[in-house]
């Protein structure tokens, strides 16, 4: 994420920086410091920026599910955390699903996949 999404996404929660940085459990300097591009945001940060973002936009019918919008087999959905936990629209949030046939090592390799998906972009 960086710092101009931080920033839509804080003014699409209609925070302010103070009452975002309370949301997150991160400093007001912090909030300053993303905004600005000094500082990095942290993969748990930005996870829970995209899922307070969701929850505001939740009164969206008929969220797509991962599962349908891939097309896995039976037997992909049984490696796929998404498909245990019934959360094919919130697979976006859980390590270890496996949209590209693999798990992703890390958050921002899994963003780079989740950010083209349409299962995040609707809900953002």
């Amino acid at each position: 994420m960086n710092k101009k999404e931080f920033s839509l996404f804080r003014k699409k929660l209609n925070k302010t920086q103070r009452q975002i940085a309370q949301l997150l459990g991160t400093s007001l300097k912090a909030v300053h410091s993303y905004e600005q591009g000094w500082r990095g945001i942290p993969a748990y940060v930005e996870r829970q920026l995209l899922f307070l973002v969701s929850q505001k936009n939740k009164k969206i019918k008929g969220r797509p599910l991962c599962w349908k919008i891939k097309k896995c087999s039976a037997e992909k959905r049984s490696r796929c955390p998404a498909w245990e936990f019934k959360a094919g629209d919130y697979c976006w949030l859980i390590n270890g699903t496996i949209c590209e046939g693999l798990p992703q090592n890390t958050w921002e390799e899994k963003m780079r996949v989740c950010r083209t998906c349409r299962v995040l972009t609707s809900q953002l």
